[in-house]
């Protein structure tokens, strides 16, 4: 089974950590099993950037990004070649090492982390 390395994050992942993964689920989804209390204002259905991930090691295993995840990462802070929503990245047969961004922008509630 695939594994997701976590990077430290100083708020939802303070030591990181290494997840166990099944095969196509999304890294949002793996992380919110694991008590990794990542932010999903609009509840995984691609309509925010509070679940804004950067995958350091593992992005081409990842399934192709569909036009309306292209057009809400635009509005993501820290925004990289690698980034993605976690809600919508789905785990394959690689691992992963992913980085939480330091801050999300949450429109809904107007919170910065």
């Amino acid at each position: 089974m695939p594994q997701i390395v976590i990077l430290p994050h100083p708020v939802f992942c303070p030591d990181g950590a290494v997840l166990e993964a099944p095969s196509g689920k999304s890294v949002c989804d793996v992380m919110l099993e694991n008590d990794i209390e990542i932010e999903h204002a609009c509840d995984r259905v691609c309509a925010c950037t509070t679940c804004h991930v950067i995958v350091r090691e593992g992005f081409d295993s990842l399934n192709e990004q569909e036009e309306k995840e292209e057009d809400m990462l635009d509005k993501a802070w820290g925004l990289e070649p690698n980034s993605r929503l976690s809600c919508q990245a789905i785990v394959a047969d690689e691992d992963l090492v992913v980085e939480i961004p330091k801050y999300t922008i949450n429109h809904a509630a107007e919170k910065n982390h």
